[in-house]
């Protein structure tokens, strides 16, 4: 309907020159007509944008969530190997220029279309002077493909030097507490400045591109307008075109002269969808190592839940580089029974696979052999959402969202009752000191919690972690990162959340380490022995070196659960 208005106003003109002036007739009527027409044109262009725009945002905003939830579907090891920053600029600035394109869609359609009808008018009106009016269009085609050929690398390159800019940008201000610990302002300044340099100089190579190719498309259309008025004044003169038919013929030829322009826009903007589409695509064929069992388990409803075995486990991590003379391997030959409701703590030196053993139990990377069961079912044979639910974690660094307390804590359910998430803080040691916060529960939270202590965060984490009534706890190095007082605190809690179910316990302090049932001692992915901590403290001179190695130089308590409370 757009291009059928378009099209008509032209031909109005050359009836109202022709049958109005000419021929004497109404001028009222076709000018009343160009008047009709000229305002439906107006109403479908701006309905016909505002659905371009419409659907593009549709579809950017489609492909952002599923960009979003496969990212978050991707395994550990992904996220090892890929920068915040390269991805929150694929979320971001490909994902714009996705939509511009798509924007670009709809409306290339309609000029199309237009082209299409205009050329067949003009041939229809005057076939010799509609060839040579239409002559540069072969010509524009060349240039065209020359100059989306030549403009791609440069568009590819800035989005491959903005995503690494983007990257700079997201560490600085994530670490911007070691920055300003190490005064290291100005290194900082100095990489984004060479990143954004390096964007500059991709910008202004595709600039150049730009310069010498669309004064090109731009010049070509104007020769048309000149050799329709010369050519097509010399048939008026001859009596072979009417004065309305130069007109109307002259109009159309300016008509395309736009679309025409627009060709230029048209193809970088492709290339940039393009650049960007691929870079999405590399996300989006990357398949999700950690997934689902085509036919999942169940975990068995018991009262006696979260027994651990491992089974000749081994493990290496998916983006090892073996060296001469170097294992590779993490872990070797693991086998390790916990009996559900017991503590266990491992201990040994960084490197024995700790933190690893805590990593594969929720699947976070699955073993590269033998196999982990929880009451008997393997991880692997799980549901991500039955299995990881099934284990709660608590980090050594601990995150927490800029959302309220309570938010925070019933981040893993998020159903939960008010007094369930209290009855979980209770658990933890929380409650006391949340309370005494301005809004209680409802005390929103700056970046990543820090507006509370590390003692605290450390115990809204374990609220977090247990509300969901997992079976089986991990507390990853706890309370590593917290004074001793904090740490003194942490362990009242620790002791009422471990007296409920299995947890394992990675810690290097011996006041924590003796909290446990039992203790595993690894070295480099091995258990080299086991015993209670009084035991292997006195018998075992390895356990007393990484003990002596990981308090500092600190003199170890033959008995450090004297005098706690």
């Amino acid at each position: 309907m757009w291009t059928l208005t378009r099209v008509t106003v032209p031909w109005s003109i050359r009836k109202g020159i022709d049958e109005g002036i000419e021929a004497g007739g109404s001028l009222i009527l076709w000018s009343g007509l160009i008047i009709a027409v000229g305002s439906v044109s107006a109403v479908l262009t701006g309905l016909r944008r505002y659905l371009a725009f419409g659907n593009a945002r549709q579809a950017e905003r489609r492909l952002r969530d599923r960009l979003f939830a496969h990212v978050q579907k991707l395994h550990f090891a992904f996220h090892d190997s890929v920068q915040t920053g390269d991805l929150m600029s694929r979320s971001n600035t490909d994902l714009q220029q996705f939509q511009n394109f798509v924007t670009m869609v709809p409306i290339t359609v309609g000029n199309a279309v237009v082209v299409t009808a205009i050329t067949v008018i003009l041939f229809s009106t005057n076939a010799g002077l509609a060839a040579l009016a239409l002559v540069f269009l072969p010509a524009l085609q060349m240039i065209g493909r020359r100059f989306g050929r030549r403009i791609h690398p440069a568009m590819m390159g800035i989005q491959r030097e903005s995503a690494e800019l983007a990257a700079v940008v997201e560490e600085t201000v994530a670490g911007i507490r070691v920055i300003k610990g190490f005064g290291a302002e100005q290194s900082r300044a100095n990489l984004l400045s060479k990143e954004a340099t390096d964007v500059y100089s991709e910008s202004m190579l595709a600039a150049r591109v730009r310069s010498v190719f669309w004064p090109l498309i731009e010049f070509l259309p104007g020769l048309a307008l000149v050799v329709v008025l010369w050519r097509g004044g010399h048939l008026v003169i001859d009596g072979k075109l009417t004065i309305g038919e130069l007109a109307s013929f002259n109009i159309y030829v300016a008509m395309l002269i736009q679309p025409v322009r627009m060709l230029g826009m048209i193809i970088s903007s492709a290339q940039r969808a393009n650049a960007a589409g691929q870079r999405i695509d590399r996300v989006l064929s990357t398949s999700a190592e950690i997934a689902d069992p085509s036919h999942p388990a169940s975990l068995p409803q018991t009262s006696d839940r979260g027994r651990i075995e491992f089974r000749g486990v081994e493990f290496i991590y998916p983006d090892a580089e073996p060296s001469l003379g170097t294992d590779i391997a993490v872990l070797h030959d693991l086998n390790l029974v916990i009996e559900a409701g017991e503590t266990v703590a491992l201990v040994g030196a960084t490197g024995s696979g700790k933190s690893t053993i805590a990593r594969l139990i929720p699947r976070f990377y699955d073993v590269t052999a033998g196999s982990i069961t929880i009451d008997g079912v393997d991880v692997r044979d799980l549901r991500l959402q039955q299995l990881r639910p099934a284990v709660g974690i608590v980090f050594e660094e601990t995150f927490l969202f800029s959302a309220s307390v309570y938010a925070n804590i019933a981040f893993a359910d998020t159903d939960a009752q008010p007094h369930e998430v209290e009855q979980a803080a209770v658990l933890a040691g929380a409650h006391e000191f949340i309370t005494e916060l301005d809004n209680g529960y409802q005390t929103v939270l700056g970046e990543r919690g820090y507006s509370l202590s590390g003692g605290q965060r450390q115990r809204v984490a374990i609220a977090r972690a247990v509300l969901a009534d997992p079976r089986v706890v991990i507390l990853d190095d706890a309370t590593s990162a917290v004074d001793p007082t904090t740490e003194h605190e942490i362990r009242d809690a620790l002791t009422e959340v471990m007296g409920r179910r299995t947890t394992i316990v990675i810690a290097h302090r011996p006041a924590t380490i003796a909290l446990a049932d039992r203790v595993i001692l690894l070295d480099e992915g091995r258990i080299v022995a086991e015993g209670t901590h009084q035991e292997l403290l006195n018998s075992n001179s390895r356990y007393q070196q990484v003990l002596a190695a990981s308090s500092d130089d600190q003199e170890i308590d033959p008995d450090p659960t004297e005098g706690m409370a």
